[in-house]
């Protein structure tokens, strides 16, 4: 029994699958679980079994779920003593996928159906139509997704990699999981079953040995790195951790080499009376080796603030200025973080590393359960981990927008055992946000503008809540001296048509602008006038944003402008009423003269409300059905010619 294909050279990323001789232990592995067990039985003793491979945990994440689940997987798999490694698909050698044999790929869904950023090599790589289609005939896997349904591209990615792998000969432990934001009990209503059931499988499949004892779930796990503190250490051993390989110089900055770029201008943009503060940040990248084009987006990873910092070392009992290495408990399932430098600063840790502000997910208090002495502190915080206890955590954290910080003060007898070695295991990293460049460069040479909203809300929490990135930004006054943030950027997901003649059509109401005003001092500077805005907000004299700019333009005959400011009326107008209203000059820019239509916004409604008023244009002035003018919209859709970049 064969399963092999033509041998081949591997290399890293510019490689077909190589051959590899399958024995009949891994042939058997193309077999159903069922044929396996009874091949099992008949033809091993009970001492001589098929052993459970390690296990290996890829995750796409672009927000930090998709990795917080599968490293909740690596978890459960070392509690029933599994080898399991935990790595980003980016991270991850592809050419050794055709040695693996137990994988489980946890992935989400980014902008209209993209896989996150750190999964895109891989992703472009296992859709090369030159892999045979036997490549992964040893492969045993499982896919689960992470995903909201109310976006039209519902776990599109975990959907094609599945498809995809059965393709390459792939064997499906289980049906693929499709976790959904909006379940009642959120993403976490699809991944606890769909977890029993794949535990369920794998046991089936490599039974474990009957004197194997699981690690209870109250017990500690090892920690994944060891802090050795420099006066803790002797100086021949301090010199040989600060013998750090120097990091090549990257051509442009990157997430782990941003460029510190100096902040020009902070000016709120809105009425002082207005309830939302908007901000207009100018940045200079002079020397930064950075280009972009409208519709890219700048990176920005932010800090906590001093205050919080100083509380979280006050309630650990940490010296903020008191110097570590770190090093990884086992070197082959995990590395030093790649911008954390080494030796570091708890106070660097904190500031920049630990996402003590964020929400904390369930898997923190699993973790932190496995710390508690207190019965009344670890029956809540047990509570708090299970599945049945979902609704009270929800009510506890996720509706008042709790924050982690906030939860370890409220488990003072639980926060006093936590050691250092565990805070990486505990804390997320903190993610980069991204932020719609707001300018051109052809207009703005070595500059980069943004349009940002902070973010300040109450709930029935005491403080406040306040958005870490923006929050942070807005504090920052360039008035008072020299402030350098750093940054990066990478290409964004809307792209625009190169030929002058061609029409775009923007609809982007409050900061959904910022790209489209990227494209207009683009297209402007090139002499390209076949531009129409759709802009929306409350008020004209509160949040009308950059409309000195837009009726320059317009006065200039480079742009057509229709504005709803829905509350300087008794009757509330938004963007999808003018959009409706101008179904005949839509209908003409896009069936005779091949118009872009664009999307920028918040997803609640508004994106959703417009698509329903172009397709009524569809009908009204194309004489199109319902059915014929969702048609359309696909078909543009696939062409390129209509494109939306949405946020909740």
């Amino acid at each position: 029994m064969e399963c092999g294909v033509a041998t081949t050279s591997v290399t890293n990323y510019n490689l077909r699958f190589a051959a590899v001789n399958r024995n009949t232990t891994i042939c058997l592995r193309k077999c159903s679980p069922s044929y396996r067990r009874v091949y099992q039985y008949c033809f091993t003793s009970e001492n001589v079994r098929m052993s459970a491979p390690s296990l290996l945990i890829l995750y796409g994440s672009q927000t930090g779920t998709a990795q917080d689940t599968a490293e909740r997987i690596g978890r459960q798999a070392q509690r029933r003593r599994m080898q399991v490694r935990v790595e980003a698909l980016d991270r991850y050698n592809v050419a050794n996928l055709i040695y693996e044999t137990l994988v489980v790929f946890v992935c989400s869904t980014t902008g209209q159906g993209d896989p996150p950023d750190n999964m895109k090599n891989f992703w472009r790589f296992v859709f090369r139509k030159s892999l045979p289609a036997g490549s992964l005939c040893q492969l045993d896997c499982a896919v689960l997704g992470l995903g909201d349904s109310s976006y039209p591209k519902f776990n599109f990615v975990a959907k094609k990699l599945h498809k995809r792998l059965l393709q390459l000969g792939a064997s499906m432990l289980l049906p693929v999981g499709l976790a959904d934001d909006q379940h009642d009990l959120g993403a976490d209503g699809v991944i606890d079953p769909w977890l029993v059931s794949f535990w369920e499988s794998l046991t089936a499949l490599y039974p474990a040995p009957a004197d194997q004892d699981l690690i209870r779930d109250d017990e500690p796990l090892p920690p994944r790195y060891i802090f050795r503190f420099l006066d803790d250490v002797t100086k021949n051993e301090v010199d040989d951790r600060l013998r750090v390989p120097e990091k090549p110089i990257p051509t442009s900055p990157c997430q782990t080499q941003p460029f510190m770029a100096r902040m020009l201008s902070n000016e709120r943009v809105t009425h002082p009376s207005h309830f939302q503060d908007v901000r207009h940040i100018e940045f200079d990248i002079t020397g930064s080796n950075i280009e972009f084009t409208a519709g890219d987006v700048v990176m920005m990873r932010p800090c906590n603030s001093h205050e919080d910092v100083e509380q979280f070392c006050q309630l650990l009992k940490l010296d903020p200025d008191r110097q570590f290495t770190l090093s990884p408990t086992n070197n082959s399932t995990c590395s030093v973080p790649a911008h954390l430098p080494q030796p570091c600063t708890l106070r660097h840790l904190v500031e920049t590393y630990l996402d003590i502000a964020a929400v904390p997910r369930r898997s923190f208090f699993e973790l932190l359960a496995t710390f508690a002495t207190n019965e009344l502190e670890r029956d809540k915080l047990s509570e708090f981990s299970s599945a049945q206890g979902q609704d009270e955590l929800h009510a506890y954290c996720n509706r008042p927008r709790r924050t982690a910080l906030e939860v370890l003060t409220d488990f003072p007898h639980t926060t006093a055992e936590l050691g250092v070695d565990y805070l990486l295991d505990l804390f997320p990293e903190i993610q980069p946000r991204s932020f719609s460049i707001a300018s051109s460069l052809q207009a703005h040479p070595n500059r980069i503008q943004i349009l940002l909203a902070v973010v300040r809300y109450k709930t029935k929490m005491y403080f406040p809540r306040k958005g870490l990135c923006s929050c942070w930004l807005a504090s920052m006054d360039p008035r008072q001296g020299n402030v350098h943030v750093p940054l990066w950027v990478k290409k964004g997901g809307l792209k625009f048509p190169k030929n002058p003649d061609t029409p775009v059509v923007m609809v982007g109401p409050g900061t959904g602008v910022a790209p489209f005003r990227a494209v207009l001092q683009e297209r402007i500077a090139q002499g390209w006038t076949a531009n129409v805005l759709f802009f929306g907000c409350r008020s004209r004299s509160k949040d009308f944003y950059c409309g000195a700019e837009w009726e320059k333009l317009m006065n200039a005959n480079q742009l057509k402008l229709f504005t709803a400011f829905s509350r300087d009326q008794e009757d509330k107008i938004y963007v999808q009423q003018r959009v409706k209203e101008q179904a005949e000059l839509l209908w003409e820019l896009i069936a005779n003269n091949n118009a872009y239509f664009y999307i920028a916004g918040n997803a609640k409604q508004m994106p959703t409300a417009v698509c329903d008023a172009l397709k009524g244009g569809f009908q009204s002035h194309g004489g199109m059905t319902s059915s014929e003018a969702d048609d359309m919209l696909v078909a543009m859709e696939s062409a390129g010619r209509f494109q939306s970049e949405t946020w909740s």
